[in-house]
């Protein structure tokens, strides 16, 4: 079965990640991406910006289900 993810942006705040607009159940395990200046993962400019363009979509709701993209992936490869 697979799990509805939210996607939300935030800043550390005294040592914790701040959320504003969107909201986790106590003990919700989440992935954090950050810009790290000691390295990291490097993406050039272009990459960056298909980073936020993808994230901004999301925001507006323009995504595919995970059973979509699994559907088509396993048409492919079958």
């Amino acid at each position: 079965m697979l799990t509805a993810m939210k996607i939300a942006t935030g800043k550390i705040v005294g040592g914790k990640v701040v959320v504003e607009g969107a909201s986790f159940e106590e003990g919700t395990s989440v992935t954090v991406l950050a810009k790290d200046e000691d390295g990291g993962v490097t993406l050039t400019s272009d990459e960056e910006a298909e980073i936020l363009l993808a994230i901004a979509e999301a925001d507006r709701g323009e995504t595919v289900s995970a059973e979509e993209v699994l559907a088509k992936l396993a048409r492919r490869h079958g």
